[in-house]
C-alpha cells in the first residue's frame, strides 16, 4: 500500500499504526492525517531514532498493508 492510499483510508489505518508505533498520541493521529513526512518525523520523535530508520521501518510498515 503506498502512502497516497494510506492517506485516503487514514480512519481506518490510525489503528494499525497505533498498534505497531504506540507511543504516538490521538493527538499525533490528528496532527499526521496520513502524511508520509509527518508520520516518519513522529516516529523517529517518539522512538529517539534516527530519520533513516523511522523511514526505513515505515516503508516495512506500507508494504505489509498490502
Amino acid at each position: 500500500m503506498n502512502m497516497d492510499q494510506i492517506k485516503g483510508d487514514w480512519k481506518q489505518i490510525q489503528g494499525k499504526v497505533k498498534a505497531k508505533w504506540g507511543k504516538l498520541t490521538d493527538d499525533d493521529m490528528t496532527v499526521i492525517e496520513g502524511k508520509r513526512d509527518e508520520l516518519a518525523g513522529k516516529i523517529q520523535e517518539r522512538y529517539g531514532m534516527a530519520k533513516e530508520a523511522a523511514q526505513s521501518e515505515l516503508d516495512e510498515f506500507c508494504k505489509s498493508l498490502k
